[in-house]
């Protein structure tokens, strides 16, 4: 028996709260806040209901590994059914990041867990290895991203179909970051022949690393659309779509985030922007950028003081083969905002 029990962000699973997935096997109709179509698709596909837990999860870690330098931080509230608290409530960029990168998160896992195995209603992908290359040939398990995709489209986006604006901008974020996984897979190889010899090589299409996906989704993020709202009468009603803001910038592509609301500063605490503030943060003092102390602490100042830290030091490489090392006790400057 697999045991898991990961937080969903509502904003995919069940809106903009989270609920708690228990031991297999899983009971659809317990998670609360499900659509018709995400109860038929947890119902229909059970055993990978875990994978999609662990997209999200991994979508939320990442998002906090990028951001932990910034005034937002992509900080999650515990005790809180809306585990982002109001911040996504508005049509921002953060709210576009955290859209992608958890879809992207749910696709990935799945893929892998499909590659690994681990579902029988997945394996590897058969149908993008063209002809082989010079001095390798196609073998092992290539991922098959689609698959994971086609997952995280029905799921995440079960919610998104409604004629607004904000469902338009969420359909475009979801299906950015899943893009994202297409644009970063690589061929890895593996040599088979005596001592490494090489004499076959072996290659397949692999997912990197998800911090990849990060970095990449970061940069989209920091570049992404300003876009303004149209309203449009159509037969079945008034449909709301977006357009950019700037003529004069590229129009955005499908693997670009789109927002259309400003952020908040962050600077302060804000129960109705779920801001939690900058006070008390951890500044770098020598930075100029986002995380120094002087636009992180959105100039108010900051504190220092000093914490010992046990650190290993003197350490020695023995001959054959480990390496001893004692303990040294050293002072370390620590600074937080005002």
């Amino acid at each position: 028996m697999i045991h898991f029990s990961y937080d969903l962000i509502r904003s995919l699973a069940v809106g903009h709260q989270y609920s708690s997935l228990g031991t297999q096997p899983i009971l659809c109709g317990s998670i609360p806040g499900l659509v018709p179509k995400q109860l038929r698709f947890c119902r229909n596909y059970v055993e990978i209901m875990p994978s999609v837990a662990e997209g999200v999860k991994i979508g939320i870690q990442e998002c906090q590994h990028q951001f932990r330098g910034r005034r937002w931080n992509c900080t999650t509230l515990n005790d809180n059914l809306a585990i982002f608290g109001p911040v996504l409530d508005k049509a921002t960029r953060e709210s576009a990041f955290v859209h992608a990168i958890a879809s992207a998160g749910v696709a990935f896992a799945v893929t892998r867990a499909c590659g690994e195995g681990s579902a029988t209603i997945c394996g590897c992908d058969t149908r993008h290895k063209g002809p082989p290359g010079e001095g390798w040939k196609w073998g092992g398990c290539s991922e098959d991203v689609e698959f994971g995709s086609s997952v995280s489209r029905e799921f995440a986006d079960a919610r998104e179909n409604r004629p607004d604006a904000r469902s338009a901008m969420n359909r475009q974020n979801n299906e950015a970051g899943r893009m994202s996984l297409n644009d970063n897979m690589f061929l890895k190889c593996k040599c088979h022949g005596l001592s490494g010899s090489c004499e076959v090589k072996t290659c397949w299409w692999s997912q990197p690393d998800f911090r990849v996906i990060g970095d990449y989704m970061k940069d989209k993020y920091d570049s992404a659309s300003e876009m303004v709202v149209e309203k449009h009468k159509e037969s079945r009603g008034w449909v709301e779509t977006l357009r950019p803001k700037y003529n004069y910038f590229k129009p955005p592509t499908d693997r670009d985030l789109v927002y259309y609301e400003s952020s908040p500063n962050f600077c302060d605490p804000n129960p109705v922007t779920g801001s939690f503030g900058t006070r008390d943060r951890v500044c770098n003092l020598t930075s100029h950028g986002i995380d120094g102390c002087d636009l992180l602490c959105c100039g108010r100042g900051h504190n220092t003081r000093t914490e010992k830290r046990k650190e290993k030091c003197h350490c020695i490489f023995h001959w054959c083969c480990y390496v001893s090392c004692q303990e040294c006790v050293r002072d370390y400057d620590v600074h937080t905002c005002k």
